[in-house]
């Protein structure tokens, strides 16, 4: 088990070997493997960055995120130019059926809402946002249409947490009540948590997931 400040040093070398976000100040603060960032970054794309980068190193039990987004003035955008460009860039994602997605749009907040078949649509649909030029962040109100039966929803996700070593199936319970999928249950690791919640959005009929998965502090 590392310490924090084992941890510290490895949260930072992971920021500095990420291209994008090794210029950007950030303060990194641990206590018992909880993660703690804070300072400012150029855009919503580059926190989302660094949420990933921070969450791909062992160890980390859990993550606080107090970090401002602060456009450049050169990347500000009017509200209704970031709508006429994210209108477009879902239009022009394969993955988003884009006639059943909607948009609102202020002081550079993207609220995102309708109905899909399945989350990745949902999921795609806030990626092709994101990087916008003038995008603070996006709030995602987009619904998945169950399409499965509860006991069909619930096999599925144990069997794909079974057919991956790192997914310890024993040890998480799934609980399925209208497409809402309720894990709960103990892991070893941040990576083993974001594993089973993946598998969980992942499969067909699921429109939320509850996360109620300890990470050991073994």
């Amino acid at each position: 088990m590392k310490t924090d400040l084992q941890l510290k040093n490895d949260i930072l070398a992971e920021l500095a070997w990420d291209t994008v976000l090794g210029t950007v100040p950030i303060e990194v603060s641990v206590k018992d493997g909880i993660v703690n960032l804070s300072g400012q970054v150029g855009s919503s794309a580059q926190k989302h960055a660094l949420e990933k980068a921070v969450r791909r190193v062992a160890g980390v039990r859990g993550l606080a995120v107090d970090v401002e987004v602060k456009l450049a003035p050169e990347h500000e955008r009017t509200d209704s130019a970031i709508a006429r460009a994210a209108l477009d860039a879902l239009q022009w994602h394969s993955w988003v059926p884009h006639e059943r997605v909607q948009l609102q749009v202020e002081d550079g907040w993207v609220t995102l809402s309708g109905e899909v078949d399945w989350h990745y649509q949902a999921a795609s649909a806030e990626k092709c946002i994101r990087p916008l030029t003038g995008v603070r962040g996006v709030i995602n109100k987009i619904t998945v249409k169950p399409r499965a039966s509860e006991n069909d929803i619930s096999a599925e996700i144990t069997d794909a947490l079974t057919r991956h070593a790192r997914r310890k199936a024993s040890h998480i319970s799934v609980q399925v009540e209208g497409g809402v999928v309720t894990l709960s249950g103990e892991v070893d690791s941040l990576p083993e948590h974001e594993a089973a919640l993946g598998a969980a959005w992942r499969t067909r009929g699921v429109s939320r997931v509850v996360d109620h998965i300890a990470v050991s502090q073994r």
